[in-house]
């Protein structure tokens, strides 16, 4: 539908606030983010949009207290749901960040859905979870030593492949919901040029609409590249 939109990105922020502010259990907060963000995979499907990256989980984040929670959602929830994406709607899940120190009963989950989605085409939805932009470029400083890989530094494409995303285009709109103005380590090198919106909405109450005015607003924009 938009032909000059191939990428955007969000980071999901205010769970836990909303949760707070209804007055009602952190893992119910936690759970109706992760649904808001079946809702978000559907608008992006309708607008035939092409890649979707998503920051669930930092590694900053990693030892708070509601990991488990997040754990126990993704344990009672997670295949179900997005058995439906992959297998009714063709979308194709990658899952980034750290792995090592996951419980193995989560990193089984996530290389399945990875694998039975590996060929989807309708929408690349790419999910940072344990996910920091330092940890990937001392990984990716790691993989050359350890490979003693040889890198054409003057080509990007060679340089993109090195970082998770890989080749996708940049994103084109970054909106952190929340109400924070900051980009919290999220896949800096892809970052470079991208039209960042903030809003105060949590993210359990991020809405298709306000979504589509995003969009809308990024369009009005006369986009240039340098100062």
């Amino acid at each position: 539908m938009y032909n000059n939109l191939d990428h955007i990105a969000l980071i999901l922020d205010g769970n836990k606030r909303w949760a707070q502010k209804n007055n009602l259990s952190n893992i119910h907060g936690y759970t109706k983010g992760f649904e808001n963000i079946l809702n978000l995979v559907n608008y992006s499907l309708s607008i035939k949009l092409s890649n979707l990256t998503i920051y669930t989980l930092s590694t900053e984040n990693f030892n708070r207290t509601s990991l488990n929670i997040l754990y126990q959602i993704i344990y009672e929830n997670f295949s179900k749901m997005f058995d439906k994406v992959v297998k009714e709607k063709d979308v194709k899940v990658k899952i980034f960040g750290e792995r090592e120190n996951l419980p193995n009963k989560i990193i089984d989950i996530f290389n399945k859905i990875e694998k039975i989605s590996s060929e989807n085409k309708s929408l690349n939805l790419n999910i940072g979870f344990n996910y920091g932009f330092k940890n990937e470029i001392k990984n990716i400083f790691k993989k050359i030593k350890k490979n003693n890989l040889s890198i054409d530094f003057d080509n990007e494409n060679d340089l993109k492949k090195l970082f998770y995303l890989g080749s996708i285009p940049d994103p084109d709109i970054l909106i952190r919901t929340g109400g924070y103005q900051r980009l919290s380590n999220f896949i800096m090198y892809n970052l470079t040029y991208t039209e960042l919106f903030f809003t105060k909405t949590l993210w359990p109450e991020f809405t298709e609409e306000e979504f589509n005015k995003i969009i809308q607003c990024f369009f009005k924009i006369k986009r240039k590249y340098g100062l």
